[in-house]
């Protein structure tokens, strides 16, 4: 019998679902009978969405006030073995819906970063007006879940600092079928690529103070900006900007490009390092959550202190203004990938199995 499992989070879903997610929940069907509660509209019984708030700055405080009470009603409706919560602050807020809906079903903490990173460092700097409730959210979901999965050695590690032992650690899941395959030549333009969302955690800022420096050195470097968010593109010369792209786009985009460029203020993993590593492309990055346990200074990449635009110019211009250096870290990218690549089938059963621990169904 499958396991029963409700998942938990803001993701916001639009249908018909893409290939990526389309596979994701192929996968999951074959090992477990699930329901996923999140944002937009859908049909399907499966997923129990949240419309958009009328008042769009209102959305997310509307969606996590409803959240205990949603969550009561799909526990009462579905009767899971098991809820995965994406981030501690939801799975308090799990927590309350189990008390109730009183199902007793078991709740765990999916961890896929610096807990006190979404008030601080994402969207309106009004947000921090929310840290010391974020704070007493996340040590509750950390301290009262059932079970906990990271991600990272990095993740692991914050958990384990806080008295906990995850249950779990291997990586979120990844389509990464669009970038497999041979590898092209670094282009004969020296061009750094961003992806991410423009908020204050991926320090979109500091690659704007950064990019100058660079074309001082490197006067045809390219910078191109992929992502969108509450804070603007950097502006100056040799930047292109494209709001968002699809997957396979992505994957050109990397091809069109001597390095990655990622100075996050925080991260837990970072998909887009192992994007990267699959088309052989070095990656310039902050030395800063998870991003240390995939890039190695000087094999696969260049990391550079966080928040720190002269350091980041530095390396930038160094890696773009030598081929040699850029090709070595390219190879040693790719040579860095099969380490981090598993099917959609393979994250399916390893969730399962952790579904099983917690909840002791495989006793």
């Amino acid at each position: 019998m499958r396991p029963r499992l409700l998942v938990v989070g803001r993701t916001r879903f639009t249908f018909p679902l893409g290939e990526t997610l389309q596979r994701r929940f192929d996968a999951l069907s074959a090992e477990l009978e699930w329901r996923q509660l999140g944002a937009g509209r859908s049909t399907d019984e499966r997923f129990a969405l949240a419309p958009p708030f009328p008042i769009r700055r209102l959305d997310g405080f509307a969606f996590y006030l409803a959240l205990p009470f949603r969550v009561a009603r799909e526990l009462r409706r579905f009767r899971p073995d098991g809820v995965i919560a994406q981030g501690l602050q939801e799975t308090a807020l799990v927590l309350l819906a189990r008390a109730l809906a009183r199902v007793p079903a078991k709740v765990i903490a999916d961890v896929h970063g610096d807990w006190r990173a979404p008030t601080r460092l994402y969207g309106s700097p009004a947000r921090r007006l929310l840290d010391p409730l974020a704070d007493v959210l996340a040590r509750i979901g950390l301290r009262r879940a059932d079970g906990i999965r990271t991600i990272s050695g990095y993740t692991t590690g914050l958990v384990r600092a806080s008295g906990r032992e995850p249950d779990a650690e291997f990586p979120a899941y990844m389509d990464l079928e669009p970038f497999l395959g041979p590898a092209v030549p670094l282009p004969e333009a020296p061009t750094a690529l961003f992806v991410g969302v423009l908020e204050r955690y991926k320090a979109i800022d500091v690659l704007a103070a950064a990019w100058p420096g660079v074309r001082e050195r490197v006067p045809e470097a390219r910078l191109h900006v992929v992502g969108s968010g509450s804070l603007s593109v950097p502006a100056g010369e040799g930047i292109t900007w494209s709001p968002s792209l699809p997957t396979a786009e992505v994957a050109a985009a990397l091809d069109a490009a001597t390095l990655l460029v990622l100075p996050s203020r925080s991260e837990g993993m970072g998909r887009v390092l192992v994007e990267a590593f699959c088309r052989g492309r070095g990656v310039v990055g902050s030395r800063v959550g998870g991003i240390p346990d995939l890039v190695r200074d000087g094999e696969n990449g260049l990391l550079v202190p966080p928040a720190d635009a002269a350091a980041l110019a530095d390396e930038l211009a160094r890696v773009l203004g030598d081929p040699e250096l850029a090709d070595r870290l390219g190879r040693g990218a790719l040579a860095s990938a099969p380490a981090w690549i598993a099917t959609p089938e393979e994250f399916a059963r390893r969730l399962r199995v952790l579904v099983e621990q917690v909840t002791r169904l495989s006793a």
